[in-house]
């Protein structure tokens, strides 16, 4: 069922429920106030009978009274809206009858346990209102009213409601529909939109957005959505270019490496073999590739892991992130690094975090000469944490500060070294990513600072040094 249908049976339910229940309210109202009225009326008759019993007692006790004063009298009120049907109950019996019959309530008011009694009777199949109200001298008498117009009200207006809520549930179905239409309409402009997008592959159209209400919210939601799988995408079409014109290289000097070295072993009676130095160069520059390959492959995939990382954020001690990655600097360089710390605790992914700190630990090993030091401090600058690394090499020329962090970025004093530009670049996407920043300074030593500032958590501004070296 579509939502238009579903919003339409619903607003059809709802207002039966309310019609029906308004109505059934309403019949009850109407019926209790009938009745009501009805037994006030034989009420009044009741008393008026019995202020003049005198002039309603009659010899015979199953026969109309005579003309006279008394029948006129009768005649006369029976005029003003006495029942038609009506007896006196005397203590010699029954005065004047009309069959009404002595029931249970009436003898309580003839006994005088009871008041009166109201009470719905059955005479010759004829359903009767009877009201029996007692005597002063003893006795009571009885008034009834035949139920019959009364109940043919009763069912003129039941017929009434049940129609006025077929057509009220009916009128809220179209009304309902029409409402559904009228309020989906837009809904279904932004979902012809999306599947035009969807279709076309396009995602630089842009889903229109009128008015302020939820609706164009979502409409809104669409575009930002739109926008960051554009931005997206042109990210991956920037890496796999940038990877293929980087890999090309790498992988031409490889390959004419190899086919030299194969055409070298497979034609050794032409006298072209390699002397043993320069196939020892030759293998070393195989080597070196291969490394330098393997090297740019594992950035790749720790770039666009950091792009599409599942590692959560949790909290995480700064501190011992950056002790773990000198630990994994130190086992593969011989360069010292001195360490000095305090625990500081952000919410992040310890794996990125780690990844990224190693990244300016190897970057500064690089270009640190022998005898050289790289330095490491933790420190709290306000609201943040500041990690620095600096090191002794020939520091970083101004006009590669800002282009040192972009993808593939090799300074021309480092194309000689071996890299890919992928590092320093990974360092600050994941700096971005923690919502902070990272800059490349001139140390006071003479060579390059790298500054990170991220966001800490203030509540855990221990500054107790953890550990230095």
């Amino acid at each position: 069922m579509s939502i238009t249908n579903r919003l339409s049976v619903i607003a059809a339910l709802a207002v039966a429920v309310a019609v029906v229940a308004v109505s059934a309210m309403a019949f009850l109202l109407v019926q209790e106030e009938l009745y009501r009225q009805l037994d006030a009326q034989l009420d009044a008759d009741a008393r008026t009978i019995a202020a003049q019993p005198d002039r309603w007692i009659v010899p015979s006790a199953v026969k109309p009274a005579p003309k006279g004063p008394g029948g006129e009298q009768r005649r006369d009120i029976r005029e003003d809206g006495l029942g038609p049907r009506w007896q006196m109950i005397t203590v010699k019996g029954v005065a004047f009858t009309s069959a009404l019959p002595v029931t249970g309530g009436a003898l309580a008011v003839i006994n005088g346990r009871a008041a009166g009694s109201r009470e719905t009777v059955t005479v010759d199949d004829e359903q009767l209102r009877m009201v029996t109200l007692p005597l002063d001298e003893g006795g009571a008498i009885q008034v009834a009213q035949p139920l019959g117009p009364l109940q043919h009200t009763l069912r003129r207006l039941a017929m009434l409601l049940a129609l006025g809520c077929l057509g009220g549930a009916a009128l809220a179905a179209l009304l309902g529909r029409s409402v559904a239409r009228a309020g989906l309409a837009p809904i279904h402009q932004l979902t012809g939109a999306v599947e035009r997008v969807a279709a076309t592959r396009d995602l630089l159209t842009a889903i229109p957005v009128r008015g302020h209400d939820e609706v164009a919210r979502l409409a809104g939601a669409f575009n930002d959505m739109l926008a960051a799988l554009t931005a997206s995408r042109a990210a991956q079409r920037a890496l796999v270019e940038d990877a293929g014109h980087e890999l090309r290289t790498p992988l031409t000097s490889l390959r004419t490496n190899i086919e030299l070295l194969v055409r070298a072993e497979a034609e050794p009676e032409s006298g072209r073999t390699l002397p043993a130095q320069d196939r020892a160069r030759l293998m070393q520059d195989l080597e070196t590739q291969v490394v330098e390959l393997t090297q740019l492959t594992n950035e790749l995939v720790d770039l666009t892991r950091e792009q599409t990382s599942p590692e959560q954020a949790e909290p995480v001690d700064m501190a011992e992130v950056v002790v773990g990655a000198v630990e994994r600097c130190r086992g593969r360089t011989a360069v010292p690094i001195d360490v000095d710390l305090v625990t500081a605790e952000l919410t992040g992914r310890p794996g990125a975090l780690e990844r990224m700190v190693l990244n300016l630990l190897d970057n500064a090993t690089k270009w640190s000469p022998a005898g050289g030091r790289v330095s490491v401090r933790l420190r709290h600058v306000g609201q943040q944490l500041e990690l620095t690394v600096v090191d002794a090499g020939p520091g970083i020329d101004e006009a590669d500060r800002l282009r040192v962090f972009e993808r593939f970025y090799r300074a021309p004093a480092a194309r000689a070294l071996p890299g890919s530009g992928l590092g320093l670049a990974i360092v600050a996407q994941t700096v971005a990513q923690h919502g902070g920043t990272v800059t490349a300074e001139p140390a006071t030593t003479g060579g390059a600072l790298l500054r990170v500032l991220m966001p800490a958590n203030s509540s855990h501004f221990l500054n107790e040094p953890t550990n230095s070296a």
